[in-house]
């Protein structure tokens, strides 16, 4: 199943000046390691040397956090999509 991945313009540079493309794969796990070996410079951005997402952040599997999702194995289905959204800050 091929799955839309949107980021913002500041990853862009991190996905050849992508910031739409698409991943095959099952699940939603496998989407979001389909993403990461598409795209290895994203992975520093998105997740510590743990692999845990970085606080600053966040990844939506259609409309949910998938920080909050119990499972991560969730079969894909025609439309899903993930956004990876980035906070900015400054002062």
């Amino acid at each position: 199943m091929k799955i839309e991945v949107s980021l913002p313009s500041l990853l862009a540079d991190s996905a050849g000046g992508k910031r739409r493309f698409t991943v095959e794969a099952d699940t939603l796990a496998g989407a979001l390691a389909a993403m990461l070996e598409a795209h290895p410079l994203l992975r520093p951005h998105l997740y510590d040397e743990a692999m845990r997402t970085r606080k600053h952040v966040l990844i939506f599997f259609n409309d949910e956090n998938v920080a909050t999702l119990p499972d991560r194995n969730v079969r894909l289905k025609p439309g899903d999509r993930l956004q990876v959204v980035q906070a900015v800050s400054g002062g």
